[in-house]
């Protein structure tokens, strides 16, 4: 077990390593870097930019000015040199400066990961509080109309991508019934609340249709492998025995099966704290949530 633990560890390295080698090769040799994005808003600007550019319009500027713009963002550096030193900086959370916002990365990540992590976290929660017991009642209850009905819905929320949902509940929810708004994650008189319950009234009732996007697809799978976990935990010698014995079939369920079936639950759990950071950034973009989904989407289409 030790040897099989140590083997994956060392692999976290050369990983770790390769994708930091292909973000920096994209950031350093696909066009559309910085200065290629300053140079092409000036020529934009035309006769407004007059002072920094020719009269026919295209960049006026000169070599020295073009050098000096690469050495500012550390164009002008050999690419080992510059991956060192990116890497060292990237090591230490020195995240450096967004060359569109003109603001410290570290200080625009720490800004939205709370939206992010307010949504991961209500996800997480309310599909696992949710999945394991209607898992379980799907299992006892499996063939019945309740099963077959439930598991119709299910399956169809699960081929529905979240960010197709959004747009069919903004559309009915928001732009005609005008029950929930258009976006956002708080209403623009938010400032204005006094009271804790007021605010937090305000962020739930914003909350609700992306949160309905955003556990529609897990939310199936974990009520799934909930219920074919457990039912093959009830098919299984120990649970017919522990009965035979004389143990109630219920208690047998849940003292037994239960416990044995929540254990690969549990594999869910990486993927559900990688969400819980990340977000969605489809549905971000859909309901306008201003968290880390949305700034990494504006940062790729940027």
């Amino acid at each position: 077990m030790l040897s099989y633990f140590l083997r994956r560890l060392a692999l976290v390295i050369p990983t770790f390593l390769g994708i930091t080698i292909l973000i920096f090769a994209i950031t350093r040799f696909v066009p559309g870097g910085p200065v290629e994005r300053m140079l092409s808003q000036m020529q934009a600007q035309g006769d407004g930019a007059a002072s920094m550019t020719s009269a026919g319009g295209n960049t006026a500027l000169s070599d020295d000015q073009i050098a000096e713009l690469n050495a500012f963002y550390g164009l002008d550096k050999p690419v080992m040199e510059a991956y060192v030193e990116w890497l060292s900086r990237l090591v230490t959370l020195d995240l450096g400066e967004s060359t569109r916002y003109y603001e410290p990365v570290s200080d625009m990540i720490a800004e939205r990961l709370p939206v992010s992590l307010f949504y991961g976290g209500m996800t997480f929660f309310i599909s696992y509080f949710i999945s394991i017991p209607l898992g379980y009642y799907k299992a006892l209850k499996h063939g019945s109309v309740f099963d077959s009905a439930s598991s119709i819905l299910i399956f169809v929320g699960y081929a529905l991508p979240g960010y197709v949902v959004g747009v069919l509940l903004i559309t009915l929810f928001s732009y005609h019934l005008e029950w929930f708004p258009m976006g956002g994650f708080v209403g623009d008189d938010f400032d204005d609340y006094e009271t804790f319950f007021e605010r937090a009234k305000d962020i739930m009732w914003h909350a609700v249709l992306p949160l309905i996007c955003y556990l529609i697809g897990d939310f199936a799978t974990l009520t799934m492998t909930m219920k074919n976990n457990l039912m093959e935990n009830l098919s299984s010698d120990y649970i017919r025995t522990a009965i035979a014995k004389g143990l109630p079939f219920k208690k047998a369920v849940r003292k037994h099966a239960l416990r044995n079936s929540l254990i690969p639950i549990a594999s869910h759990f990486g993927n559900s704290l990688l969400f819980f950071m990340t977000g969605a950034f489809l549905i971000e973009v859909i309901f306008n949530i201003d968290g880390i989904g949305l700034l990494g989407y504006e940062s790729i289409m940027e």
